[in-house]
């Protein structure tokens, strides 16, 4: 995979978070914060999943940490928190990504999971791994958006890069 790619995926990770994070503002704190049977509990769970997945993965590739967790859910009271945290990560990510070389994600990065269990893999692969994760939780948010009468509406790749296309 070449640089230039990764940050054409990255455009797409956070052009689709946008329109997740302004449909959840359509939503009532209340109803944000409800359980809802989705994997991390709540709207804002999943939300703060995505969120916590990407820091902590920019961390291990560019900083050589390790976190050993990620952020609670309760570390965000509300969406405008959630929003300003999301905010600082993507500029790093993108900061981050965009600083990346293709000799850069033929690097092998060795990392420790939140279990302290230690791994080794391609850059490129983990970057990629990012944005297929969030593109998952994306969708289980963008359900329960939808029953809450706040569709993102279409969340597909092809979406941004017709756009781009023109």
């Amino acid at each position: 995979m070449k640089a230039g790619e990764i940050r054409d995926l990255y455009e797409y990770n956070y052009w689709a978070n946008g329109k997740v994070l302004d449909a959840a503002a359509r939503v009532k704190n209340e109803e944000f914060i409800a359980p809802a049977g989705m994997n991390y509990m709540s709207l804002r769970g999943t939300l703060a999943h995505i969120l916590g997945a990407e820091w902590v993965w920019r961390t291990r590739c560019q900083e050589g940490k390790s976190p050993a967790a990620l952020p609670r859910q309760e570390d965000f009271k509300d969406l405008a928190t959630l929003r300003s945290r999301w905010k600082y990560e993507e500029g790093a990510m993108r900061s981050y990504v965009g600083g990346l070389t293709d000799a850069d994600l033929e690097r092998l990065v060795t990392y420790r999971s939140t279990e302290g269990v230690e791994y080794r893999a391609v850059l490129w692969k983990i970057l990629a791994h990012v944005v297929n994760h969030g593109t998952q939780h994306r969708s289980e948010a963008a359900v329960r958006l939808t029953e809450l009468g706040a569709s993102p509406g279409d969340l597909d790749f092809i979406m941004l890069a017709r756009t781009k296309a023109t």
